[in-house]
């Protein structure tokens, strides 16, 4: 990505400026494929004026996403340092029951209300009871921290979302993703990530369209003292390293925006891309024989697990549930398992994002543990698997520590890649884009389709047409300032 490729100032009168690298020398523009002059010479001085008010611009909010970005995805190896007593016990020689935890930890919360158990996934893990809790902000669960071993409550945190993030990763997803002002901050992210792939491709064409002395230039970084050249080698080689990771940052990063995310979810159910949804209802024959409300099979629970509470006579238990979804498929060993309620039966999902991908789910009646309706990951369309797994990548969770790891080098990458695209256009000062009316020169042929498809992907990714027209209002009027006090000059030497 090639920010720092402007033109020398313009005064009233000059001719433009040359480029400083003779044709056929080394990082000279090409004129297009096969060296002949055509569309990428019409081109290419539109794309390098957009893609100069979209580094300039923009770059402040793509480097707050990249700052915070870098801060969560260090965040999941910082929480298992941070609340270790909560997640890691010593390995013991007998799990207890599953009611028999979820009985504790209603203890030490009688006010929650349990709506999911994780167990833990490998030895040494505690066991999660997620409640409903009135004390924990809308959206987030209350995670008590069971001993699977001893039973003893090693903490109670708050959890948020399907990949249980504890405060420390809540507070910097947060921040990563809308600033902490709600709905008002999450137009920023949207906005970067809206910009993100503009920026990407435009870097990439401009990059690709430079005639080199080696082909090594393209790829690596030139060495050599300090200068401008060298900053513009660092800046274009490892843009190009990026640049896929940064172009799937974007995509993920658009499905749930707040805008064109809708606009995303409406072409991919057009498209019979939706994410299936497992069907837990019972029958009314099944339904009607025992509670249906949350107390009902809450207090079942307790009584397996040690007498509290009457426990209904239709409902088989939380082991029993575990042991029958372990028999129709379920043989993940990280899994979520929701209580019945509400004329539902037992939910267990599977929650391994690691690859291969273990993300099955049944449902059960909680009277025999029979299969009510079960959904397999293979069986998604592919959209929505791929959807899923972009997701899965976006937030680290789908390769674990690689994944982590990865999304902190495109993070440091992308604040690098501004770094060095501001520092350019330092060493240039006073540094302006190529002349106004670049457009004016691309053919009819040419602009018209530019133009329609520019028209829709404004109105696909709305906050990226709103800023695009408030680009083109700045820049007309820099136009007429410059206008102005041109014609002033000349009345005043008249």
């Amino acid at each position: 990505m090639t920010l720092d490729d402007l033109a020398r100032p313009e005064t009233p009168g000059t001719p433009p400026p040359t480029d400083p690298h003779p044709a056929g020398g080394p990082d000279t523009p090409a004129a297009g494929p096969g060296n002949r002059p055509g569309t990428w010479a019409a081109l290419r001085p539109l794309v390098l004026r957009v893609h100069f008010y979209a580094g300039v611009l923009i770059a402040p909010f793509l480097l707050v996403a990249a700052v915070s970005g870098l801060l969560y995805a260090l965040s999941f190896q910082a929480e298992k340092v941070v609340y270790a007593h909560e997640l890691e016990v010593p390995v013991g020689d007998t799990v207890l029951p599953l009611a028999q935890q979820v009985r504790l930890a209603r203890e030490a919360n009688p006010n929650g209300t349990v709506t999911a158990v994780r167990p833990g996934a490998e030895p040494g893990a505690t066991t999660r009871v997620l409640m409903a809790d009135p004390d924990v902000p809308e959206g987030t669960s209350l995670a008590v921290f069971v001993d699977p071993y001893t039973g003893d409550i090693r903490g109670q945190l708050p959890s948020y979302g399907s990949s249980g993030a504890l405060p420390l990763r809540t507070w910097i997803d947060g921040l990563h993703r809308d600033l902490h002002l709600g709905d008002l901050g999450r137009n920023y992210s949207e906005l970067a990530a809206s910009w993100l792939w503009v920026v990407v491709l435009g870097g990439l064409f401009l990059w690709f369209g430079r005639r080199r002395a080696k082909r090594r230039a393209l790829v690596l970084p030139e060495r050599g003292p300090k200068s401008r050249r060298r900053t513009l080698s660092w800046h274009g080689s490892v843009g190009l390293w990026a640049a896929l990771g940064l172009l799937l940052l974007s995509a993920t990063g658009l499905t749930w925006s707040r805008y064109a995310g809708e606009n995303i979810g409406t072409v991919q159910d057009r498209l019979g891309g939706a994410t299936p949804t497992l069907a837990a209802e019972l029958a009314p024959a099944r339904g009607a024989g025992g509670p249906t409300g949350h107390e009902g099979h809450e207090g079942h629970e307790g009584h397996g697990a040690g007498g509290e509470g009457q426990a209904p006579a239709t409902d088989i238990g939380i082991d029993r549930a575990v042991a029958a979804a372990r028999a129709a498929g379920i043989d993940s060993p990280s899994i979520s398992v929701a209580p019945p309620a509400d004329g539902k039966g037992y939910v267990v999902k599977e929650t391994d994002t690691h690859f291969p991908v273990e993300l099955d789910a049944v449902a059960l009646d909680p009277a025999d543990g029979t299969v009510v309706d079960r959904l397999r990951f293979a069986e998604y369309p592919v959209l929505a698997q791929l959807t899923r797994i972009g997701i899965d990548a976006h937030t680290g969770v789908f390769l674990g520590l690689f994944n982590q790891l990865a999304l902190a080098a495109l993070a440091l990458a992308l604040v690098l890649l501004i770094l060095w695209g501001y520092r350019m256009w330092w060493l240039r000062r006073p540094g302006r884009p190529v002349a106004r009316g670049t457009w004016r020169r691309i053919p009819v042929t040419l602009l018209l389709p530019c133009a329609a498809a520019t028209a829709l992907v404004a109105w696909f990714v709305p906050l990226l047409g709103v800023s695009l027209l408030l680009f083109l209002a700045v820049d007309l009027g820099l136009a007429l300032k410059a206008r102005l006090r041109s014609r002033y000059r000349a009345r005043r030497t008249a």
